[in-house]
């Protein structure tokens, strides 16, 4: 049976929100930003008052924290691995005191002291429990108060790359993880009011949806892209034997075309309200 997305998957889904903490700061070293416009998009969409926080979920390392923080807003952050906090803390040390909150918890279980006017969540929303996080966020809001949940979603500009990536997954009897670099599937897949995300949150009470995409660039190493590979949970989880076959196979294929790869992200956001008060 090949390794990977089946039913006998050594880490199911729902288990391995914790897996990216087995090596933080590989994670930290291995995964990108985001773009400078998202981020003035958002604060834009959410107008937050002056010195107004706000609440980051599933802050991991801390990827978007340091872009909220260094723009001047104040973040509460909700994670729930201690070992990715411990990499969150130590990349905020440089901050000014009070610049960041950091709470170790799941924020399915999570109570805030406070209502919050703009709530982020960067790559990690798909681990919140579905049955509640829609709930848990709109009690977290203030009336009028945003949402924003984004993700970067790569893919290879090179297909020929690609595909000999794809065929030695398939000689080593190894599935391709969903949601990786060589996931054959489009990312995103669906757009606007088409998308889960946008069905979800207007189904439980949010308004002036809206879905913003960007576009950027990026040059790997051959040491690089199999580290963004080495961080995906979908590898994460295979065992230690085939997954290091597996890298080392696509090592020297990355070598042979060069040791380098151009890497396209696709940054989707979500956007959308609480409703506002009424008088």
């Amino acid at each position: 049976m090949p390794y990977g997305n089946s039913s006998n998957d050594p880490a199911p889904a729902q288990s391995r929100r914790h897996i990216f903490g087995n090596d933080a700061e590989q994670y930290d070293t291995a995964r990108p930003g985001y773009p400078r416009q998202l981020l003035d998009d958002v604060l834009e969409f959410s107008a937050l008052a002056a010195g107004e926080p706000a609440l980051e979920v599933g802050a991991g390392t801390g990827k978007a924290t340091l872009a909220f923080a260094r723009s001047g807003v104040p973040v509460t952050c909700v994670e729930p691995d201690v070992r990715m906090a411990r990499v969150l803390r130590r990349r905020c040390a440089e901050l000014p005191d009070g610049s960041v909150g950091i709470e170790v918890a799941d924020f399915e279980a999570w109570h805030p002291t406070r209502q919050y006017g703009l709530l982020y969540c960067a790559q990690a929303w798909h681990w919140v429990d579905p049955d509640v996080r829609w709930a848990r966020a709109q009690a977290a809001l203030s009336p009028g108060g945003a949402i924003a949940l984004f993700w970067n979603h790569w893919v290879l500009q090179c297909g020929e790359l690609a595909d000999r990536l794809t065929a030695a997954h398939t000689r080593l009897g190894i599935e391709i993880p969903q949601d990786t670099l060589l996931d054959p599937r489009p990312r995103p897949a669906r757009r606007g009011p088409e998308s889960r995300q946008w069905r979800e949150m207007t189904a439980t009470g949010f308004v002036d949806p809206d879905h913003r995409l960007y576009t950027s660039v990026h040059e790997r190493s051959t040491s690089a892209l199999i580290g963004l590979l080495t961080s995906y949970s979908g590898y994460r989880a295979l065992p230690p034997e085939p997954r290091e076959r597996v890298f080392d196979r696509m090592a020297r294929i990355v070598d042979e075309h060069g040791g380098r790869a151009h890497v396209k992200v696709v940054t989707s956001l979500f956007l959308g309200r609480t409703r506002a008060a009424t008088a």
